[in-house]
C-alpha cells in the first residue's frame, strides 16, 4: 500500500452513539471504523466519553457511584469532502439512534504508516 497524503480542505464527520450500540451483535463503533477503512478513508478514531446525554435525556457517566455501562462514544473520520459524502449512506444504514455532524476543516498533514524515510518525509 502506498502512503496517501491529505492536506488542505477536508470534511470531518463525527458520529455520536452509545457504547452499547451494536451491529449484528458487535460494537457499532467497530463496524463504522471497519467500513471507513474498507472505503479507503484517510483515518478514523473512536473516543469514549466520560459523561454525556442525548435524545433520551438520561445522563450517562463513568463516575464511580453511577457505573453507567452505556457511555457516549464519538467516532471521528476525516477525508476529502467527496470521499466522506460517498461514505454517508453507510452511516444512514448503521446509525439508528445517534447524531452525525459534518464539519469543514483543514488538514495540516497526513502521512501513512508505510512512508519511506528515504524520501525525506518524516513518518511521525
Amino acid at each position: 500500500m502506498t502512503s496517501r497524503r491529505l492536506t488542505g480542505s477536508a470534511l470531518r464527520v463525527t458520529v455520536f452513539i452509545g457504547e452499547n450500540d451494536t451491529w449484528h451483535h458487535k460494537p457499532l463503533y467497530a463496524e463504522i471504523v471497519r467500513r471507513a477503512h474498507a472505503a479507503g478513508l484517510a483515518g478514523a478514531s473512536v473516543f469514549r466519553g466520560i459523561e454525556g446525554f442525548g435524545a433520551s435525556s438520561l445522563v450517562h457517566t463513568s463516575r464511580l457511584l453511577s457505573l453507567s455501562e452505556d457511555l457516549p462514544v464519538a467516532i471521528v473520520v476525516v477525508d476529502t469532502e467527496d470521499r466522506v459524502r460517498a461514505f454517508l449512506p453507510q452511516l444512514d444504514e448503521l446509525v439508528a439512534e445517534g447524531l452525525v455532524i459534518l464539519d469543514e476543516c483543514e488538514v495540516i498533514r497526513y502521512v501513512g504508516r508505510d512512508a519511506d524515510p528515504a524520501d525525506g518525509e518524516d513518518p511521525a
